[in-house]
């Protein structure tokens, strides 16, 4: 389904996309004050959250789609266990250095094999 938008209609969706998104933001902004982040509560709320994004990983890691579907799966998998030793290396976590060394070494994993 190819749908043509005029100019307007494409800048008030815009413009009521960025309202509903700045309005949850405020109400959120105004509701902070009143939250104790440390409810019951908080704690589920954090642990359903982890749990998403951990789902989420293993589901690209181990069923991708695009062009990471090309990469061997021995190769994903390391490049994982990599990235969380360097995190968990040292007296405190770097999940930065663990983005970097993983999304870095996944890069020159597609540069060497598009070169070969």
């Amino acid at each position: 389904m190819n749908v043509e938008l005029s100019p307007l209609q494409t800048w008030s969706a815009l413009a009521i996309a960025a309202a509903g998104t700045y309005a949850c933001r405020a109400l959120g902004v105004v509701a902070s004050g009143k939250i104790n982040q440390d409810s019951e509560f908080f704690r589920w709320l954090s642990a359903v959250t982890y749990a998403l994004v951990s789902a989420l990983v293993v589901r690209m890691v181990l069923m991708p789609v695009g062009p990471l579907a090309s990469v061997p799966v021995v190769w994903r998998v390391g490049l994982c266990i990599l990235s969380v030793c360097v995190m968990v290396v040292g007296s405190r976590r770097r999940p930065v250095a663990a983005l970097l060394c993983g999304s870095l070494l996944m890069l020159a994993y597609g540069i060497f094999h598009s070169h070969s």
